[in-house]
């Protein structure tokens, strides 16, 4: 088979994923790797949304409202959803369906700390891995994150990792942990040590729902990109004041990862369903109608907040 100029084929478990680093093939018919999606985030002053999903509806709709806005997309997973069947339901669709939408998507792993289980992601095709070693001590981080650029570089998946650590709550809501800001003296020897591709930073955003309205470091955060030589990304978007994520976009920030919000949506749409639906047997698409409209209007929303919309 001949490849267009700039870019490569990669196959696991009979899959076929073309990858481009072409400027002008990247914004076409293909996943592209996080790298290339972030340096022309960071080129261009925008941030690209990367959204949590779990299940079909979520991938479809984040997918769909990303074409029709004309924006580059994340669709990040975590390994408790990809357990089982879900690297087939899941990932399998998602690589599957990126071949049909003409805007740039990236299929990530979020969070991971298992290097088996970055290795699986690698290997089923993701362009993106990110490597959570943010509670370990700076060396045991660096090292383990090192270890993951050596598996997953090679073969031209991108690596994410995080320095500092973005604290809050946890995905069942029954642990909190605090923030530690990313030092910026501590930027560039990471990068440096790592040969990571992004790298997430702590500026004072939590995972999960706040219980106050938090407050960003805004001149740490011109710190850490002064001192990164790789796209810079923030977790914990979710509830953070649109003005505070625009003035992070504007002072450096690339990436911005979304999950809360969504549920918050989603359940909003079955909330509307059920006080709307008068029937007992009600049909599948009113159901996941009123769901998906909720999500598409919020995936279109934090495009526009991200000034990603027009970007593909």
């Amino acid at each position: 088979m001949i490849l267009p100029h700039g870019t490569r084929m990669l196959e696991a478990h009979g899959t076929r994923i073309l990858l481009t680093t072409h400027p002008i093939l990247r914004h076409t018919k293909m996943l592209v790797t996080l790298k290339e999606a972030l340096e022309d985030a960071r080129s261009r002053h925008y941030a690209v949304p990367a959204f949590n999903v779990t299940e079909d509806v979520m991938a479809r709709t984040v997918m769909e409202t990303a074409e029709a806005k004309r924006a580059p997309v994340i669709l990040s997973c975590l390994g408790a959803h990809l357990a089982g069947n879900g690297w087939t339901y899941l990932a399998g669709l998602i690589k599957m369906a990126a071949g049909i939408h003409d805007v740039p998507i990236v299929l990530h792993l979020d969070h991971a700390t298992d290097p088996k289980l970055i290795g699986e992601a690698v290997d089923n095709g993701f362009t993106g891995v990110m490597i959570d070693g943010s509670s370990l001590p700076f060396e045991e981080n660096a090292a383990a994150t090192k270890a993951v650029v050596d598996i997953a570089g090679p073969k031209g998946v991108s690596v994410e990792a995080e320095l500092g650590h973005v604290g809050g709550m946890d995905l069942q809501d029954a642990e909190c942990a605090e923030n530690v800001l990313t030092e910026p003296d501590e930027v560039a020897r990471f990068v440096d040590r790592t040969g990571i591709d992004a790298l997430a930073v702590s500026i004072g955003t939590a995972h999960g729902m706040y219980r106050a309205e938090p407050t960003l470091n805004i001149d740490r955060l011109v710190e850490l990109d002064a001192a990164s030589r790789v796209p810079l990304v923030l977790h914990g978007g979710s509830g953070t004041p649109d003005e505070m994520i625009r003035e992070a976009v504007r002072h450096g920030i690339c990436k911005m990862n979304i999950y809360t919000d969504e549920r918050v949506a989603m359940n909003r749409g079955v909330d509307q369903f059920c006080k709307s639906n008068q029937r007992i047997d009600p049909l599948p698409e009113d159901l996941f109608g009123s769901i998906k409209k909720e999500l598409s209007a919020l995936v279109a929303e934090k495009i526009e907040l991200l000034l990603a919309d027009g970007k593909a």
